[in-house]
């Protein structure tokens, strides 16, 4: 509630908060937008694999020369991380990989660290969190990318006395996309591939959106910060409306879709058959909660709250997430509190790869996206014990045998030639499964 008064005292006192960026895409580029306005974050150093690109961005957001010629601009992510005067480390890279080397580097170096990479979050975050407080670091989820919005909301009703019902955010669903690959993407879209390409459009990160893989890793992190349930199947995508909120997230055995009380959903814009969903939540965030008692459930009908016919279960919601231009928040909280924007506290939910189509031995998989998996939500607990192949470790390996449409892809279903550094964070994820079994 406080944050700008307590960065204008940061400024005043101490100057601005050192920030290191590595990786200039989109979501950084929205962030940097915002500097200019928020003059208690610096950025001291922004590392991308190409330098003369970032600069430009730079440009192309409205930076003029002199606030330019201020920053370290490298290929270097390491020392973009050293530099001095950082104090924290935004990654923005979107490779899983990457972002694992990226954030041990920040630890080792005394930084704390914002995590933009999901896909990172997803596939080890519970370690890196775990590494980092050991360290006495914050790791934090990134404000204005919808699972660290959704944590805040979580975190709202707990503080209230309510017990969270489901949790999760809006897309754009239907069956069929989970086949989709990069040459397929933009029709569902509506837009050329000529034109996708004119606007700078990567095919294979969009369709990540599309077939299913980024609302699995995004609920993955939600599960992970915030100790909800998975979905055993994996997730529904039920189509659903701010409206219908809750009656349709409540569980079965109250009348709606849930296998219990407690999970992550991701509810979708579109009826199976193709028509738009009333009042749909496809950019949005929402978390439906049960009144603890009678009174509660009055205060719910007296105040106006959508609830299900029963007056117990209702829903807040947030129909909009601005990501980059949002992210200052992760940066003042964790510099001026201390506090993360959401953080990894358990392994509850992870994301496997699962093939689009017949694959054959000797095929080489090209991970988040692509043509050959996508990643579906799966309780870590299952798929630790079937060996799965994460999908933040699908690229670039090869199968060494035949794996049929619409199965998970296993560890012994690949070469073993997975990144070590990655695998062993990946390993010490796994190993909390086993340590939360036996608490």
């Amino acid at each position: 509630m406080n944050l700008w008064s307590l960065a204008a005292r940061r400024l005043e006192t101490r100057g601005p908060i050192g920030v290191a960026l590595v990786g200039a895409g989109k979501f950084a580029s929205m962030f940097l937008a915002q500097l200019p306005a928020t003059p208690a974050i610096r950025i001291a150093a922004i590392a991308d694999l190409d330098p003369a690109r970032a600069r430009a961005r730079l440009r192309e957001i409205g930076w003029d020369d002199a606030r330019i010629g201020a920053v370290t601009v490298t290929d270097d992510a390491a020392a973009a991380i050293a530099a001095e005067g950082v104090e924290i480390v935004v990654e923005a890279t979107g490779d899983p990989v990457a972002g694992i080397r990226h954030a041990l580097a920040a630890i080792d170096e005394g930084r704390h660290l914002v995590m933009v990479n999901v896909e990172a979050d997803a596939l080890a975050g519970p370690a890196l969190a775990r590494r980092a407080a050991a360290a006495g670091l914050v790791y934090s989820l990134a404000y204005g990318d919808q699972p660290a919005l959704v944590a805040e909301q979580v975190d709202w009703a707990r503080a209230c006395g309510f017990a969270i019902v489901a949790a999760g955010k809006g897309t754009k669903y239907l069956p069929a996309y989970h086949a989709s690959t990069p040459d397929t993407v933009w029709t569902h879209y509506g837009l050329t591939a000529a034109e996708a390409r004119a606007a700078g459009m990567n095919s294979q990160m969009f369709n990540s959106f599309l077939d299913g893989t980024k609302s699995a890793i995004e609920m993955a992190a939600v599960a992970n910060a915030c100790d909800l349930a998975v979905p055993a199947s994996g997730l529904a995508f039920p189509p659903c409306g701010v409206d219908d909120l809750p009656h349709l997230m409540r569980p079965k055995a109250a009348g709606g879709s849930l296998e219990a009380a407690g999970t992550v959903e991701v509810v979708s814009s579109l009826e199976r058959d193709g028509r738009p969903v009333f009042r749909d939540l496809r950019w949005g965030v929402y978390t439906v909660f049960e009144a603890p008692n009678d009174y509660a459930a009055a205060c719910f009908r007296q105040y106006g709250l959508r609830t299900d016919d029963s007056g117990r279960y209702a829903a807040m919601y947030r129909p909009y997430h601005l990501i980059g231009l949002e992210l200052g928040v992760s940066v003042l909280s964790v510099a001026l509190r201390g506090e993360p924007t959401g953080s990894p506290r358990l392994f509850r939910g992870d994301v496997t790869a699962v093939a689009k189509r017949n694959l054959a031995a000797g095929e080489r998989l090209d991970g988040e996206g692509g043509f050959t998996v996508w990643g579906r939500l799966a309780p870590a607990e299952a798929s630790a014990a079937a060996s799965a192949l994460p999908i933040g470790l699908a690229k670039d390996v090869r199968l060494v045998r035949d794996v049929a449409a619409g199965s998970v892809v296993t560890l012994a279903d690949v070469e073993p030639v997975l990144d070590p550094q990655a695998l062993a964070i990946r390993r010490e994820a796994l190993a909390q499964i086993a340590e939360a079994a036996s608490c």
